[in-house]
């Protein structure tokens, strides 16, 4: 992606918010997940989307191309997504993955730009069960140890059959996933130890997702690991999200932007084309 133009923002607390820019058409900002930055999370996705969308590819502050600050708190990685958005200057289309669905959606309830939303797989961690919660924090202090060692590549492959299928693992483990992506567990694991930490209201909240006015996808897919909780979270979504709609992507799992891009691309550009451009 070195021949793009690089799009910057300033977030509410002063730091900078940066972002490669590729394709044209309507503005679509799409949001790396928990692990990932706006240099890697959509590389398979985008020769699908740009001959239709401007793309934007931010990362929140401390990944990518993006300034960094200590504080990681949930308000703060939506206040960077949303100060992204505005800065566009004309109503844009969002995307998030994963982790990133909590800072898309509050970005959707704050900024006037933003004309509709589509989420993969949002993580929601107060509707987990707590099978599944204890599974996430099990794996996660793995994932810390190993990454505490320098061996990030190990916790990229502990990280991966925590949310992946065995499918979906053996699939990864075939493309350069494991290591390109372990540069970037640190900042996940950052994300994760100031998200677990806060006690404040949040964007997922049942009166925040309330404010929402826009049209909002949320996407799954029909083989991922862990199916109950991704249910719970787009059920969640949907009953208090006035306009939104909950899709199956059939035979697809947690890292399909990866392994199934053109999949993906698709149903995004069926939602986005659906939904009515503001004047």
């Amino acid at each position: 992606m070195t021949d793009t133009r690089i799009h910057r923002a300033v977030s509410t607390d002063g730091t900078e918010i940066a972002g490669r820019v590729l394709g044209d058409g309507p503005a679509l900002v799409l949001v790396h997940g928990g692990i990932g930055d706006g240099e890697i999370a959509w590389d398979a996705v985008l020769p699908h989307l740009t001959d239709r969308f401007t793309c934007y590819l931010p990362s929140t502050r401390g990944r990518g191309l993006s300034a960094d600050d200590p504080d990681h708190s949930p308000p703060r990685l939506e206040d960077d997504v949303t100060a992204f958005v505005d800065s566009i200057g004309e109503p844009v289309y969002v995307v998030g993955w994963s982790g990133s669905g909590a800072w898309v959606l509050g970005a959707a309830a704050r900024s006037d730009a933003v004309a509709a939303v589509a989420v993969y797989e949002p993580t929601l961690i107060p509707v987990m069960a707590e099978d599944d919660l204890a599974e996430t924090l099990g794996t996660m202090q793995h994932v810390g140890a190993a990454a505490a060692d320098g061996r990030l590549v190990d916790a990229v492959r502990v990280f991966a059959p925590w949310i992946c299928t065995e499918e979906e693992t053996a699939a990864l483990t075939q493309t350069s996933f494991d290591d390109l992506w372990a540069a970037r567990v640190p900042a996940m694991l950052r994300f994760v130890q100031q998200d677990g930490s806060y006690e404040g209201p949040r964007s997922t909240d049942p009166e925040a997702l309330a404010r929402i006015t826009v049209p909002v996808l949320v996407l799954m897919g029909q083989q991922t690991r862990l199916r109950p909780f991704f249910t719970a979270a787009a059920e969640f979504i949907a009953q208090h999200v006035a306009d939104s709609q909950v899709w199956e992507l059939p035979g697809a799992g947690h890292f399909a932007p990866v392994l199934a891009p053109e999949s993906v691309a698709d149903e995004l550009i069926t939602f986005f084309e659906s939904a009515r451009q503001p004047a």
